[in-house]
């Protein structure tokens, strides 16, 4: 059996390697990154892949043009699309007009409460869509029976929620999240406590931990970045820097992690660190924190300060992330697919979108999720007719969002970053 994951982000790549991995032993497994303009550098393409057994200079690039052919030549029997949704949506469709195509799996490289439509609009096409948790299940599904929708959902442990115990540190590792909290003024009050924190605690390194550094794209854009909004502060204590690389390599010497939101909080519980789950600013869906709620993790400002720690309450841990290997199905759905395709009874499944626009909406879609790596002259057509369609569009949402008020845009905008996964 052949397997091949192919990946667009940072974040993405460190999930399509991971759940490779945990396929069968005698499985061929390849990794592709997909050109899109989020695509990683390849230094964090190098700290995505570290521990995962693959190494940089076997991953293969490839571009939208030469997909469908490197797929029907290579023929593998599983095709892992772990891409940011709306690249996803355009792969998945090209990969399923194929004959004798490969079974499709697709999911999310994180904690994906709370469950959002178009996260599974986005992968209507895939075979199975792969979560983590039961709570995820138990969301997702209630999504898609609001809709009528068909998806098969499919439980696997986290990937990062298996590593082995820390052996204890002494840094204070921030780990940031690209999009939450979203005003500057949180951002500043969030760099703040990190200042206090380091400025109180000289014998203890408070690491500021980031996805990309400057140049390099992450799967959701950042606005006000902490190295920024650092270098405006002038002086500040030695003892807080930034940091970036592998996740694994700042929980390695960490005392504890602090995050407004993070997937690294499943890492870090993993391995025995203690957390804190900043809930100044609220827990919320606009903030991708909900899911800590009653996980006996959150905390102050203050507690941070003060290094007040917490491990997470034990009725939390099954329900979210930390069930028992034995309630996973994806690789029992994988098998029965695999099953269906020997059969040639591999069911197709059709897109969400409909059929309106036609060629020229699919075009616009391509263009809109691989910018300029979609090369074709009906994309460059698409975008030219697009544009002020989709200005008008967002004018009148504008319009109606004024209606609503500032509270009504503030939680339309995070519900849109996030649903982009």
């Amino acid at each position: 059996m052949r397997a091949l994951a192919l990946v667009d982000t940072d974040s993405y790549v460190k999930w399509g390697a991971a759940l490779l991995a945990r396929l069968p032993d005698g499985w061929e497994r390849d990794i592709a990154v997909v050109a899109t303009p989020a695509r990683p550098s390849d230094a964090q393409l190098a700290a995505a892949l570290a521990g995962s057994g693959f190494e940089p200079a076997s991953v293969i690039r490839t571009t939208l043009d030469e997909l469908a052919e490197r797929v029907a030549r290579e023929r593998p029997d599983v095709v892992i699309v772990a891409m940011r949704g709306p690249a996803a949506s355009v792969v998945l469709r090209l990969l399923a007009d194929l004959p004798d195509r490969p079974v499709l799996v697709s999911g999310l490289p994180g904690i994906s409460i709370p469950a959002t439509w178009k996260a599974l609009f986005y992968r209507a096409q895939a075979d199975l869509v792969v979560l983590h948790s039961k709570h995820e299940i138990r969301e997702f599904r209630l999504v898609a029976g609001k809709r009528g929708w068909t998806h098969r959902l499919a439980l696997a442990t986290l990937p990062f929620a298996d590593a082995a115990p820390s052996t204890g540190g002494r840094d204070v590792v921030f780990a940031v999240q690209s999009i939450v909290p979203a005003l500057r003024a949180d951002r500043e009050r969030m760099l703040d406590i990190l200042i206090d924190t380091a400025a109180r605690n000289p014998d203890h390194r408070v690491v500021i931990k980031v996805r990309a550094v400057d140049g390099e794209q992450q799967t959701h854009d950042e606005e006000h970045s902490y190295p920024d909004l650092l270098r405006a502060r002038g002086d500040v204590p030695a003892n807080l820097v930034v940091g970036s690389g592998p996740m694994a390599e700042a929980l390695d010497t960490a005392a504890g992690l602090v995050t407004v939101s993070s997937t690294a909080v499943i890492e870090a519980v993993a391995r025995r660190i203690p957390v804190i789950v900043v809930d100044e600013f609220g827990l919320s869906a606009e903030l991708i924190n909900l899911v800590f709620a009653r996980s006996g993790l959150t905390g102050s400002g203050d507690d941070v300060v003060a290094l007040r720690f917490a491990h997470p309450r034990e009725q939390w841990l099954d329900d979210n992330y930390f069930h028992e290997s034995s309630d996973n199905d994806w690789l029992e759905g994988v098998e029965e697919l695999l099953a269906a395709r020997a059969l040639a009874a591999l069911v197709p499944r059709e897109s969400l979108r409909g059929g309106f626009g036609g060629l020229l909406r699919r075009a616009w879609e391509r263009k809109q999720a691989f910018g300029s790596h979609d090369r074709t002259a009906l994309g460059a057509a698409a975008l030219v007719l697009g544009v002020p369609a989709r200005r008008a569009v967002l004018t009148a949402r504008a319009v109606k969002r004024a209606v609503r008020g500032p509270a009504g845009h503030a939680r339309g905008a995070a519900r849109s970053t996030a649903d982009a996964g």
